[in-house]
């Protein structure tokens, strides 16, 4: 099942998605159904990934300066 959006885009990216649809042989819509689920499933991931960070940091659970210096050694990188 499926609801109905309407959205207002710029007209270039319009021309530029009419140009991607008939170059894949897709509608509009399916294109711009798939680009809006992409772009959730990503900031959907993102916002829990920073949720997470926080309950940890909310506890202390940081690494080591030892685990921290010893990563950065490993890529060449100086931590001072």
């Amino acid at each position: 099942m499926s609801t109905t959006m309407t959205i207002r885009l710029e007209p270039e990216l319009k021309q530029r998605l009419d140009r991607l649809a008939e170059a894949t042989h897709r509608s509009r819509s399916f294109l711009a159904a798939e680009a809006v689920r992409d772009f959730v499933e990503l900031n959907e991931w993102q916002v829990q990934e920073v949720v997470s960070a926080l309950k940890e940091a909310d506890i202390g659970d940081f690494a080591s300066d030892k685990t921290v210096n010893k990563i950065l050694k490993k890529w060449g990188a100086d931590a001072g």
